[in-house]
C-alpha cells in the first residue's frame, strides 16, 4: 500500500501483460486496421454532449488531405442530445457535408454503443465521449471490433477501471490500434517548445510547480435534489459533473489537464499526494431561487503532489462564485521560471524568465524575460489548436500506420488526478501505486446498466447523496 517506486507507471503493467499479451492473442487472425490514404474512414460518435461534438468537429475539420473522412453513427441515452448534436454537426459549414448518420444509425440506450460500432468497419474510428464511468466497457467492445478509438479525458475515475483498460489496452496494441487520448495539451506546440528549453536546462532543476483552476460553479458540478420525472440514473448522467462514479467528480473533470501539463514538463508522475478540500456554501440557482446543492463535491481543493526526486508541484481548483478567478500553470526551476499556460487551455502563452519574478502580463517584456512563444501581428496567436492537432497525429498515424497509442499515459494522468481528489476526500496520503490498485470500484457493474436500472449511488430519503468525510471515511471516498 506504500510503494511509492515511480520507474514505470502503471506499476501493474508486467502482470496485465502476461494476463492479456500475447498469449491471449495467440492463433488469432487480426483484422486489417490500416487505412489507405484514400479510404473512407467512419467514425462513431458515442456520447452526443459537446465536448463529443466538438470533437467530430476538430476530427473532420483536419481530415481534408489526410484522406475522407465521414460520421456514421451515434449513440447516447438521450435523445434530445443526439438530436442536437447532429442538428449541430449538420449546420456547421465545415464539416456538415461529412455527416452521414441517417435515423436508423443514430441508437439510444446504454448498448447504443454496440449498435454504433456494429455498423463500422476494422479500422474505422470509435470516439468515446461519454462520462468517464462507462469507458472501459466501450474501450473493451471497440477493441474487440478492431477500431480505433479517441477518447476523452479523463479515462477513469478509480482503480477498477484503471486496471480494466490497461488489460484491454494490450490487446489494443497486439493489434496495432490506435489510440488518441483528449489530453490535448501535450500536443501544444508553444508547451512542447517550452519543454524542450526546460529540458535543455533553461530554468535548472525543476524544484516547484503550481497549477490553478480558480472559476465558478461550470458545467453540472452543483445539483440540487431530483424533483423532476427522471430516474435516478438519468438525472445523474444528465449532471455528470456531481458524481464521482460517473466523472470523478469535478475535480477529475475539470483539472486533469492542469495537474497532467506539470507531469508533461516535468516528465513524470507523482508517487503521492496529500490535499484539503471542504464544502461552504453549496447553493444553485434554479429558476431564480437559491437551492442547496447535494452534489458529492467539494467547492474548493488544495492538492500537494510529490515526486520521486522530492520536487513538489501544487494544484489548486475552486467553483465558487465570487472568488479571484485563475486558469494557469506555472514551473520553477533552480535558474529560473516559467510560465506552462497563462489563461486556459489554449493559446498557452508559454514564456521563460531568468528569476522567480514572473510576469502575469503575457504582452510584457521585462528585462528578466528570456523566452516567449513568438506570436503574430498585435500579438495574435501562432500556437495552432491543440484539439485539432491531437486528431491530425491520430489520423495520420492511422493512414500511415505509425504506432500511436496514448493509453498508458492517459491512465497515469488519470489515476495522478484521482489520488489528488481521494486524498483530499479521505484526509490520508494517498499514493499512486494505492490509486491503482484500490479495491474500491465505484460502478462495477456498469457494462450490464439499462435504462430501467438503479443508480449505482442513490440517495437517502432526503433525496441528499453520500459525501466525503475525511478523517472518517479513510479508505474510501464516500
Amino acid at each position: 500500500m506504500t510503494d511509492k517506486t515511480p520507474e514505470s507507471f502503471p506499476t501493474r503493467r508486467s502482470a496485465i501483460k502476461t494476463a492479456a499479451g500475447a498469449s491471449v492473442l495467440a492463433g488469432v487472425a487480426l483484422p486489417h486496421v490500416h487505412a489507405q490514404v484514400n479510404d473512407e474512414v467512419k467514425i462513431s460518435l458515442i456520447g452526443c454532449g459537446g465536448r463529443g461534438t466538438g470533437a467530430v468537429k476538430n476530427a473532420l475539420s483536419v481530415s481534408g488531405t489526410l484522406g475522407p473522412l465521414k460520421l456514421h453513427a451515434m449513440a447516447d441515452v438521450f435523445e434530445d442530445k443526439m438530436a442536437k448534436s447532429h442538428e449541430t454537426l449538420l449546420k456547421d459549414p465545415n464539416v456538415g457535408d461529412k455527416i452521414d448518420v441517417p435515423e436508423e444509425r443514430r441508437f439510444i440506450g446504454f448498448d447504443g454503443y454496440r449498435k454504433a460500432m456494429d455498423s463500422m468497419n476494422p479500422g474505422d474510428i470509435a470516439i468515446l465521449t461519454t462520462p468517464c464511468a462507462f469507458r472501459w466497457p466501450m474501450f473493451e467492445y471497440a477493441v474487440e471490433k478492431g477500431l480505433n478509438v479517441f477518447m476523452e479525458k479523463p479515462v477513469t475515475a478509480d482503480g477498477f477501471a484503471s486496471r480494466k483498460i490497461l488489460e484491454t489496452n494490450e490487446k489494443a496494441k497486439a493489434k496495432g490500434l490506435k489510440v488518441g487520448v483528449g489530453l490535448m495539451c501535450r500536443h501544444c506546440k508553444s508547451r512542447n517548445e517550452l519543454k524542450k528549453r526546460i529540458d535543455d536546462g533553461a530554468i535548472g532543476d525543476i524544484t516547484f510547480m503550481r497549477a490553478y483552476r480558480m472559476q465558478g460553479p461550470i458545467g453540472s458540478c452543483f445539483t440540487p435534489v431530483n424533483d423532476t420525472d427522471m430516474s435516478e440514473l438519468m438525472y445523474q448522467i444528465r449532471r455528470f459533473h456531481s458524481f464521482i462514479w460517473l466523472s470523478g467528480g469535478a475535480f477529475s473533470d475539470f483539472n486533469i489537464h492542469g495537474i497532467d501539463e506539470m507531469c508533461m514538463i516535468k516528465s513524470a508522475f507523482p508517487i503521492e499526494a496529500k490535499a484539503v478540500g471542504g464544502r461552504h456554501y453549496k447553493m444553485i440557482e434554479m429558476n431564480g431561487k437559491m437551492v442547496e446543492a447535494v452534489d458529492q463535491n467539494f467547492d474548493n481543493y488544495g492538492v500537494e503532489y510529490t515526486f520521486a526526486d522530492g520536487a513538489k508541484a501544487m494544484f489548486e481548483g475552486r467553483n465558487m462564485k465570487g472568488c479571484n478567478q485563475e486558469f494557469a500553470a506555472y514551473a520553477h526551476g533552480t535558474k529560473g521560471s516559467a510560465v506552462i499556460s497563462s489563461q486556459g487551455h489554449v493559446p498557452a502563452r508559454s514564456r521563460i524568465y531568468k528569476d522567480q519574478k514572473i510576469d502575469l502580463n503575457w504582452r510584457g517584456k521585462p528585462e528578466n524575460l528570456v523566452w516567449s512563444f513568438p506570436t503574430g501581428d498585435r500579438g495574435a496567436s501562432l500556437e495552432g489548436n491543440p484539439y485539432d492537432i491531437e486528431w491530425e497525429v491520430l489520423i495520420d498515424a492511422i493512414r500511415e500506420n505509425k504506432e500511436h497509442n496514448e493509453v498508458e499515459r492517459g491512465i497515469a494522468a488519470s489515476v495522478t488526478t484521482s489520488m489528488g481528489r481521494m486524498a483530499a476526500h479521505t484526509g490520508q496520503v494517498i499514493t499512486y501505486d494505492q490509486m491503482l490498485n484500490s479495491e474500491h470500484a465505484m460502478s462495477p457493474n456498469v457494462k450490464e446498466l439499462t435504462l430501467e436500472s438503479d443508480s449505482p449511488l442513490m440517495p437517502d430519503d432526503e433525496g441528499r447523496y453520500p459525501i466525503p468525510e475525511p478523517g472518517i471515511k479513510k479508505d474510501r471516498e464516500y
